[in-house]
């Protein structure tokens, strides 16, 4: 028995490993050899593939799962959170680009409807590959990330009305009114099946699923509420990827969700190949070298003319510079549902064969060119960064977001600042509040700032890697600034910002890979601590009390691998102390717990404890009172708060004494 579309299967994904292999060795992205492959084995290359129709059904397959699984990344009330972001920032950016777009459409001679038309296929972006992209680098929940996001689902959303209005634009509907209304009716009903599942039907039956402990009936139920949830809308007049978003965020809403995006990457991987690969396919190759000028001149209009719209619909929503030239950076091409619509301007007269050419070879050579845009995306941003615009751009932002407590910021004086309000962020406030230290945050999130500052809380809405930002917050005249943020380049940048401005603020930097404590370290940090690293020390330490080692042991071997592993993280940083011959001191208080002791109630000449434990105390706090000015009569009293300066393992000596 032979099945007709195996050897096709086989030619594409066997050229795409020998494609892929040779972009690997010269570091090319892996979306760029897929696009190539397409090309190679389509019927404008070389002809390997004959059932073009089914690789195309496979390819739609692959958006579907992709969807899926961002909508399993995501949730009800996450989306709810960046609705602001899907319906300003995104009508934004489709509807100045249908503008500008049909204007130079008009220009070259296009009727109105066909220049309409035109900006309809140039306001799409790639859902597929910018999502496939930001998880990749794993920056799809960062602000820029959730931006973008947002304006492609507006995308993915508006291009239903945009093939409704097809067949009307052409002269070929007059019952616009009943058809637009129809298709409210049918939103509206999906709205409220979503809400409807999402609270009562999936939990359950996943549930009852999961009880089973079968990884195939898993599985199957995850993958038949895919495909249902995406027939449904698609039967209703939706688009197929759009019903699996939704199928992802009604699954989300479940405490499966993790164990679905688990089971389900596999597929997507695969089937998202075949979808980068049927693209390349309607790249007619002959045409494009016969118009090479006259296409790459008009992809670096796209380039830039999308680019900028995309970097005024972030700004509009009051996001740093650096947040909104990533967004721009990530919409600039044309989408996967643009070749869609295309095909219905076709049927409808609204488009011919050679500007549909045109179109297509543009989208293609944009589409290939985005993963370089990410790739040196962090290089575009610095080098803006540094303009007045930019500047100007973050005054802007800052002043449109006024602050409540702007004279209780000014009156900050060693304060702390907190930079990133996230889960880490937040308990540095906590503690900074509980125990009264003030504090000051830096958040780039517009809803977080909004929400926050109707709690309390003394947070300023900005770019951290500004030192305009940077000056409002009194830089110079903190003690200490945290900076716990995730995206590793704004991390960096954030560090040498704060360190131009002063050197005496003491920078504690939270980083999620050791790879990245050097760099941080040579930019001016103080602290680095790696999740990754620190991570490994609280699951070795929870094993151990687990085999009841004593506490004592337990801590001098963390002091040991901290020691050990961070002198091989940053040996540039031992060497320089080695040089100047200055010994591994640390600063810390300790509460004096204890009375029965060699320390409580003698004087500090009494108790020896310099040449005891090898450790030096500077200072007393007792009673709400700060003792700085001791001599060896000072006498150390019960529940005095002492500071230490001492060897780590010294302090941790002491400190036993003190507190056990």
């Amino acid at each position: 028995m032979s099945i007709p579309l195996l050897p096709d299967i086989v030619i594409i994904l066997g050229l795409s490993v020998i494609v892929i292999l040779i972009f690997q060795k010269f570091k090319l992205p892996t979306i760029l050899g897929f696009l190539i492959t397409g090309i190679m084995a389509g019927p404008h290359g070389l002809s390997l593939v004959k059932a073009s129709h089914e690789v195309e059904v496979l390819s739609e397959i692959g958006i579907i799962l992709l969807l899926f699984i961002i909508g399993l990344e995501f949730s009800l009330k996450s989306l709810a959170a960046i609705k602001k972001a899907v319906f300003l920032g995104g009508a934004f950016q489709v509807l100045l680009t249908i503008v500008v777009a049909g204007l130079i459409a008009t220009y070259f001679g296009y009727g109105i409807s066909q220049a309409v038309f035109i900006g309809f296929l140039f306001s799409l972006s790639s859902t597929a590959i910018v999502l496939n992209i930001l998880q990749s680098r794993g920056v799809i929940n960062s602000p820029n990330g959730k931006i973008t996001l947002a304006i492609l689902i507006f995308q993915d959303i508006i291009v239903v009305p945009m093939m409704l209005l097809a067949p009307i634009m052409a002269g070929k509907s007059d019952d616009v009114w009943l058809t637009l209304l129809t298709l409210v009716l049918k939103t509206l009903l999906v709205v409220g099946l979503v809400i409807l599942a999402a609270r009562y039907i999936f939990p359950r039956l996943l549930f009852e699923v999961a009880k089973t402990r079968s990884r195939e009936l898993f599985i199957l139920t995850i993958v038949v509420s895919c495909f249902a949830v995406a027939w449904l809308t698609s039967s209703i007049g939706l688009s197929l990827p759009l019903g699996a978003f939704i199928a992802g965020l009604i699954i989300s809403e479940s405490d499966y969700s993790h164990q679905a995006t688990s089971q389900i990457m596999p597929f997507r991987e695969i089937f998202t190949s075949f979808f980068f690969v049927s693209i390349g396919m309607l790249l007619d190759i002959s045409f494009f070298l016969q118009n090479a000028g006259v296409i790459i001149g008009f992809t670096v209009a796209v380039f830039f003319i999308k680019g900028t719209i995309g970097t005024m619909a972030a700004s509009i929503l009051k996001y740093p510079p650096r947040v909104t030239i990533l967004v721009g950076l990530a919409l600039f091409q044309v989408g996967e549902f643009a070749f869609i619509l295309s095909k219905v301007g076709i049927e409808n007269g609204l488009i011919d064969a050679v500007t549909n050419q045109y179109f297509l070879s543009i989208s293609v050579l944009s589409m290939a060119l985005t993963p370089f845009a990410f790739m040196f995306s962090d290089r575009i941003v610095k080098s803006f960064s540094n303009t007045q615009l930019s500047k100007g751009l973050a005054k802007f932002n800052y002043w449109n977001e006024k602050v409540d407590d702007q004279e209780n910021i000014k009156s900050l004086k060693d304060h702390l600042i907190i930079i990133g309000f996230g889960v880490n962020g937040k308990n540095v406030a906590k503690a900074a509040k509980a125990t009264g230290i003030p504090y000051v945050i830096i958040e780039m999130n517009a809803e977080t700032v909004h929400k926050e500052k109707a709690n309390g809380e003394p947070i300023l809405f900005g770019d951290a890697s500004n030192p305009f930002i940077l000056e409002q917050v009194k830089v110079w005249s903190a003690r200490v600034a945290v900076v716990a943020i995730s995206d590793g380049p704004i991390t960096k940048k954030v560090v040498s910002s704060i360190r131009d401005i002063c050197r005496t603020v003491f920078i504690i930097v939270r980083t999620r890979y050791i790879n990245e404590i050097s760099s941080n370290l040579n930019l001016g940090a103080d602290e680095v601590i790696s999740e990754e690293f620190e991570t490994s020390i609280e699951i070795f330490t929870r094993v151990l009390y687990k085999y009841l080692i004593p506490d004592d042991q337990i801590t001098n071997l963390v002091h040991l691998v901290r020691g050990d592993n961070y002198k091989m993280i940053r040996p540039e940083v031992e060497m320089e102390a080695g040089r100047l011959n200055i010994p591994n001191l640390r600063i810390t208080s300790a509460t004096v717990s204890k009375d029965d002791n060699s320390i409580v109630g003698k004087s500090l000449k009494e108790s020896a404890i310099r040449q005891n434990w090898g450790v030096n105390i500077v200072a007393i706090q007792r009673n709400g009172s700060f003792i700085a000015e001791l001599d060896g009569d000072t006498v150390i009293n019960q529940n005095d708060i002492v500071y230490i300066v001492g060897t780590p393992e010294a302090v941790t000596e002491l400190n036993k004494l003190l507190k056990v």
